[in-house]
């Protein structure tokens, strides 16, 4: 099987096994969002989310109402400058990441014993996903 392929059923197996354990169903832009703002340094704004993820401040918003009634991300104006809202990350995101990347874990296991080879792990991101730090203000899990 080619890599594309491979890394597709990956992707599959781990998205199956999303729906299989009811977690929330969340569109392809708003996990793209919730692993930037959880991936990347802060601050996140819309405006720097919009930019980073080439879509208009309209679709970011309306995504962030989405996380934000899950309670993965939260949003609160920027002290330094009122104008900016500041995207911020929550203790559920965070679980709820760490959940997926386990199902993604485990979708490449099943994978590799599928076609009796080791998938190959990816590269670890530029800065794993962590809860949020001591400096970062964190909503409490619902």
């Amino acid at each position: 099987m080619s890599r594309n392929l491979e890394a597709l059923e990956l992707w599959r197996g781990a998205l199956v096994a999303s729906v299989r354990a009811a977690s929330p169903d969340l569109s392809a832009r708003q996990l793209a969002l919730l692993l930037t703002v959880y991936m990347t340094p802060p601050p996140h704004t819309v405006r720097g989310l919009a930019a980073t993820l080439n879509v208009s401040k309209p679709a970011i918003t309306r995504a962030l109402d989405r996380l934000g009634r899950l309670g993965f991300t939260k949003r609160k104006r920027d002290a330094e400058d009122r104008r900016n809202v500041l995207v911020q990350r929550t203790v559920k995101g965070s679980v709820f990441l760490h959940e997926f990347g386990q199902m993604v874990i485990d979708a490449g296991a099943v994978q590799g014993a599928l076609d009796g080879s080791r998938v190959a792990a990816p590269r670890p991101a530029a800065t794993p996903v962590a809860p949020p730090s001591a400096s970062e203000p964190v909503s409490a899990p619902v």
